[in-house]
C-alpha cells in the first residue's frame, strides 16, 4: 500500500504542476506594478482549473504523509524524483516543449539515481 501511496503523491503532483502552468499561461506574464501582481495572483487562485492544482497539492500532500508511516524519508523520497520525468515528458505533449540532449542526460541522471538509492544495502 505504500508505494500507491508514493505513486498518488507522484500522479497529484504532475497533474498540478501541468494543469497550473497550462492556466497560467492563459493569463499571460504577471505585471510589473505590486498591485497589478496582486491583483493578478488573486485572479489566478479563484480560476476553477488553478485552484485544482492547489487542491491536487493538498492532495499530494496527504499521500505523502501516508507514504510517511510506511517508508523512511531517504527511501521514499527520492521516487518522488518521477514527477520530473512525467512532467518532462507530458510537457513535450502538451505544451510542445523542445526535447534536448541535455535534458535527457538530466533525465538518464535522475532514473539511475531513483534505481541507485532505491537498493536497500543489508
Amino acid at each position: 500500500m505504500g508505494y500507491l501511496y508514493v505513486l498518488g503523491t507522484i500522479l497529484f503532483t504532475v497533474y498540478g504542476q501541468l494543469v497550473m502552468k497550462w492556466r497560467i499561461s492563459k493569463f499571460g506574464s504577471l505585471p510589473e506594478p505590486f498591485i497589478d501582481k496582486l491583483l493578478f495572483l488573486i485572479k489566478l487562485v479563484f480560476d476553477p482549473f488553478i485552484f485544482s492544482s492547489l487542491l491536487s497539492a493538498f492532495i499530494a500532500s496527504l499521500f505523502w504523509m501516508a507514504a510517511m508511516t510506511k517508508f523512511n524519508i531517504s527511501y521514499a523520497y527520492p521516487f518522488m524524483s518521477f514527477s520530473y520525468v512525467l512532467v518532462f515528458i507530458f510537457s513535450i505533449f502538451i505544451f510542445k516543449e523542445p526535447i534536448t540532449v541535455y535534458k535527457m542526460v538530466g533525465l538518464v541522471f535522475i532514473v539511475i539515481g531513483i534505481i541507485i538509492s532505491s537498493r536497500s544495502i543489508s
